[in-house]
């Protein structure tokens, strides 16, 4: 599947119709992703880039893709907002990006339930449900400019990830619409446990063209930073207020110190040496959230109500993977790990284990039914090998790492094959054009 011996110009020709970008600052441009956040990841996939990118405006256009690339037998990688950091959308063998950011509709938005196109924004999507008193569950820290089609496809969790877990815990995606690459490509509507055939799987097998997502009560979020002196109380209490079925919350972060100084538009409310929790609350509960911060000894220095907080910086911009983004621009050697620690125990034992060379940050999610710490801490990277090293003493200690320095489908969180999602890619894309290269299972059974 070499795209150096397509014919280009014909191929070009044949889609004309549609909105064609070729240029090479836009094509570098749209074949990339936050994948420079793992200098593993940079060196294998800097220089990679599609051939063209097209951007189709509904279904039709789509399926006309497919089939053009069926047609030449030419790679195809589905495109979001390209706010990733894996490199889930880099092409590695060159073809047609599909750029779905102008597949923006909302079919309809009901109680509890909304229909929409992959290149809605979240945040724009967020404003029209929240007329009627709804938004979404989850959200990634790039909310502001991520695609919800993007999200599904190669995101996991976020804010909203305290209450509704992750993306692939049943029920958090209702239905999906694909269009796929077999000989003639068809719409096929996935409902229930069957979107797992697609979900988070990069798009190797399958162009969403429709999503259907529950959605959550809307509630005033009020915004809080609370610090403390002693890093594991900053712990216990962000555990605690997950615990606390009675206060409702989208977002609980926990920032060990060393990492403070790199929230740069923060430092007014960041002490030097303290620790913080970075806190999305109901408003409705913020008598009961007073008493928690006064039992374990905490000083609120920032509180804004959702009002306050709608007319600037949201603090999930300092969250989940910001807080990456934010401490690379004054540092850009750290790296960062994505870790399950599963209890406090071992968050106390990796905490003094490594010192700052693993600077630890929170972010307390739910799994199966119970709040539980997850990580991702920044590292300050020396070598591959030393990285590898930090990798394999935290699954020796029981935590489970999802791997961000790889952008193989089943090496990053899972570590395993996923059957149903291969079997189904052997039925609709059965020339293995979809994202070739991802999926470590194609091609080797």
């Amino acid at each position: 599947m070499t795209s150096m011996i397509l014919p280009w110009d014909k191929i070009t020709a044949d889609l004309s119709n549609l909105e064609i970008i070729i240029d090479p600052i836009q094509l570098t441009k749209l074949s990339l992703d936050y994948y420079h956040f793992s200098p593993i990841l940079y060196e294998k996939l800097k220089d990679k880039r599609g051939n063209l990118v097209v951007r189709p405006t509904n279904e039709d256009e789509i399926i006309q893709i497919a089939q053009t690339c069926l047609n030449y037998k030419i790679p195809l990688t589905v495109r979001g907002a390209g706010t990733g950091n894996y490199g889930q959308c880099i092409p590695l063998e060159g073809g047609i990006i599909l750029d779905t950011t102008k597949m923006s509709q909302i079919p309809w938005i009901e109680p509890g339930l909304a229909c929409v196109e992959p290149g809605v924004k979240m945040a724009a999507f967020d404003k029209k449900a929240r007329e009627i008193g709804w938004e979404l569950r989850m959200a990634p820290s790039t909310y502001r400019i991520a695609t919800i089609g993007g999200f599904i496809g190669g995101g996991s969790m976020g804010m909203g990830s305290i209450t509704y877990g992750q993306l692939r815990d049943r029920g958090n995606v209702q239905a999906l619409r694909i269009v796929t690459l077999e000989e003639e490509p068809c719409i096929i509507e996935l409902r229930g446990d069957e979107v797992q055939k697609v979900n988070h799987a990069y798009g190797t097998n399958g162009i969403i063209t429709q999503l259907e997502l529950p959605l959550a009560p809307a509630y005033p979020w009020a915004e809080i930073i609370v610090v403390f002196d002693e890093f594991m109380t900053a712990a216990r209490f962000g555990q605690a207020l997950g615990d606390s079925d009675g206060m409702v919350k989208k977002l609980i972060t926990v920032h060990a110190a060393p990492i403070c100084p790199y929230l740069t538009g923060l430092n007014d409310y960041l002490p030097l040496g303290k620790h913080c929790a970075l806190l999305m609350v109901s408003e409705y509960d913020l008598d009961a959230f007073h008493e928690l911060v006064s039992e374990y000894q905490g000083e609120i220095t920032y509180l804004k109500t959702a009002q306050e907080a709608s007319k600037g910086t949201s603090l999930l911009e300092f969250t989940w993977n910001h807080t990456t983004l934010h401490a690379r621009s004054v540092d850009p050697t750290l790296t960062y790990l994505q870790t399950f620690y599963f209890t406090l125990e071992k968050v106390e034992h990796f905490y003094h284990y490594f010192g700052d060379e693993v600077m630890i940050h929170l972010e307390f999610i739910k799994v199966n039914g119970k709040t539980i710490p997850a990580g991702l801490q920044l590292i300050k990277f020396t070598t591959e090998e030393r990285l590898n090293e930090i990798i394999k003493y935290h699954e020796e200690q029981g935590a489970g790492i999802a791997n961000p320095h790889t952008y193989i489908l089943e090496d990053g969180g899972r570590k395993i094959i996923d059957f149903a999602q291969l079997n189904f890619k052997k039925q609709v894309d059965p020339y293995g054009l979809m994202n070739p290269g991802k999926m470590a299972a194609w091609g080797k059974e």
